[in-house]
Protein backbone atom coordinates (compact mmCIF):
# COMPACT_ATOMS: atom_id res chain seq x y z
CA UNK A 1 0.00 0.00 0.00
CA UNK A 2 2.42 2.66 1.16
CA UNK A 3 5.32 3.85 -0.94
CA UNK A 4 7.45 3.90 2.19
CA UNK A 5 9.69 0.93 2.91
CA UNK A 6 9.76 1.02 6.72
CA UNK A 7 8.19 -2.16 8.12
CA UNK A 8 4.96 -1.73 10.10
CA UNK A 9 4.25 -3.67 13.25
CA UNK A 10 0.48 -3.35 13.70
CA UNK A 11 -2.60 -1.76 12.17
CA UNK A 12 -2.20 1.45 14.16
CA UNK A 13 1.41 1.73 13.04
CA UNK A 14 0.32 1.28 9.41
CA UNK A 15 -2.38 3.96 9.76
CA UNK A 16 0.04 6.40 11.39
CA UNK A 17 2.51 5.77 8.57
CA UNK A 18 -0.13 6.90 6.05
CA UNK A 19 -1.28 10.02 7.95
CA UNK A 20 2.12 11.06 9.26
CA UNK A 21 3.00 14.60 8.36
CA UNK A 22 1.82 17.91 9.67
CA UNK A 23 -0.79 18.52 6.96
CA UNK A 24 -2.21 15.17 5.84
CA UNK A 25 -5.04 14.99 8.35
CA UNK A 26 -6.06 18.55 7.46
CA UNK A 27 -5.96 17.70 3.75
CA UNK A 28 -8.20 14.69 4.39
CA UNK A 29 -10.60 16.87 6.37
CA UNK A 30 -10.68 19.47 3.57
CA UNK A 31 -11.65 16.75 1.08
CA UNK A 32 -14.37 15.18 3.26
CA UNK A 33 -17.41 16.62 1.46
CA UNK A 34 -16.42 17.14 -2.15
CA UNK A 35 -13.51 17.13 -4.59
CA UNK A 36 -11.31 20.22 -4.43
CA UNK A 37 -8.97 21.92 -6.86
CA UNK A 38 -5.42 22.66 -5.73
CA UNK A 39 -6.03 26.37 -5.09
CA UNK A 40 -9.10 25.62 -2.97
CA UNK A 41 -7.14 23.06 -0.95
CA UNK A 42 -4.39 25.60 -0.36
CA UNK A 43 -7.00 28.02 1.04
CA UNK A 44 -8.66 25.31 3.14
CA UNK A 45 -5.33 24.32 4.71
CA UNK A 46 -3.91 27.70 5.73
CA UNK A 47 -0.20 27.79 6.41
CA UNK A 48 0.82 24.95 4.12
CA UNK A 49 3.32 25.85 1.42
CA UNK A 50 2.63 24.94 -2.18
CA UNK A 51 5.63 22.60 -2.26
CA UNK A 52 4.57 20.70 0.86
CA UNK A 53 0.93 20.48 -0.26
CA UNK A 54 2.04 18.95 -3.56
CA UNK A 55 4.33 16.50 -1.74
CA UNK A 56 1.66 15.44 0.77
CA UNK A 57 -0.99 15.03 -1.97
CA UNK A 58 1.42 12.84 -3.96
CA UNK A 59 2.06 10.65 -0.91
CA UNK A 60 -1.66 10.34 -0.17
CA UNK A 61 -2.26 9.47 -3.83
CA UNK A 62 0.50 6.83 -3.78
CA UNK A 63 -1.07 5.33 -0.64
CA UNK A 64 -4.46 5.07 -2.35
CA UNK A 65 -6.12 7.65 -0.08
CA UNK A 66 -6.53 10.53 -2.56
CA UNK A 67 -7.50 10.39 -6.23
CA UNK A 68 -6.09 12.98 -8.61
CA UNK A 69 -8.35 13.55 -11.62
CA UNK A 70 -7.17 15.60 -14.60
CA UNK A 71 -9.72 17.18 -16.92
CA UNK A 72 -8.72 18.14 -20.46
CA UNK A 73 -10.49 21.48 -20.27
CA UNK A 74 -8.77 24.63 -21.38
CA UNK A 75 -7.08 25.56 -19.12
CA UNK A 76 -6.12 22.19 -17.66
CA UNK A 77 -8.09 21.41 -14.49
CA UNK A 78 -7.10 19.00 -11.71
CA UNK A 79 -9.29 17.90 -8.83
CA UNK A 80 -8.44 15.90 -5.73
CA UNK A 81 -10.96 13.66 -4.01
CA UNK A 82 -11.00 10.87 -1.47
CA UNK A 83 -10.95 7.27 -2.61
CA UNK A 84 -13.21 4.80 -0.75
CA UNK A 85 -10.18 3.97 1.40
CA UNK A 86 -9.71 7.70 2.07
CA UNK A 87 -13.35 8.06 3.10
CA UNK A 88 -12.92 5.12 5.50
CA UNK A 89 -9.75 6.70 6.93
CA UNK A 90 -11.54 10.02 7.45
CA UNK A 91 -14.36 8.18 9.25
CA UNK A 92 -11.78 6.45 11.45
CA UNK A 93 -10.26 9.84 12.34
CA UNK A 94 -13.61 11.37 13.43
CA UNK A 95 -13.52 9.85 16.95
CA UNK A 96 -10.00 11.20 17.39
CA UNK A 97 -11.27 14.68 16.53
CA UNK A 98 -14.11 14.27 19.02
CA UNK A 99 -11.64 13.23 21.70
CA UNK A 100 -9.55 16.34 20.99
CA UNK A 101 -12.55 18.65 21.27
CA UNK A 102 -13.62 17.05 24.57
CA UNK A 103 -10.27 16.73 26.33
CA UNK A 104 -8.05 19.56 25.21
CA UNK A 105 -8.53 22.94 26.83
CA UNK A 106 -9.78 25.74 24.66
CA UNK A 107 -7.08 28.13 23.55
CA UNK A 108 -7.44 31.60 24.97
CA UNK A 109 -8.35 34.17 22.35
CA UNK A 110 -5.44 36.21 21.13
CA UNK A 111 -5.49 39.79 22.22
CA UNK A 112 -6.03 42.06 19.27
CA UNK A 113 -3.79 45.08 19.45
CA UNK A 114 -5.03 47.99 17.34
CA UNK A 115 -2.52 49.32 14.86
CA UNK A 116 -2.09 53.09 14.94
CA UNK A 117 -2.32 54.87 11.63
CA UNK A 118 0.91 56.50 10.52
CA UNK A 119 0.85 60.17 11.36
CA UNK A 120 1.79 62.51 8.54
Amino acid sequence: MSVRVRPVFCGLDAAMEVISGKWKVLILWALRHQPQRFGALKRLVPGVSEKVLIQQLRELEADGIVLRTTFDDAPLRVEYSLTPMGVALNEALEPLGSWGREHLPARPEREVVPVKAAES
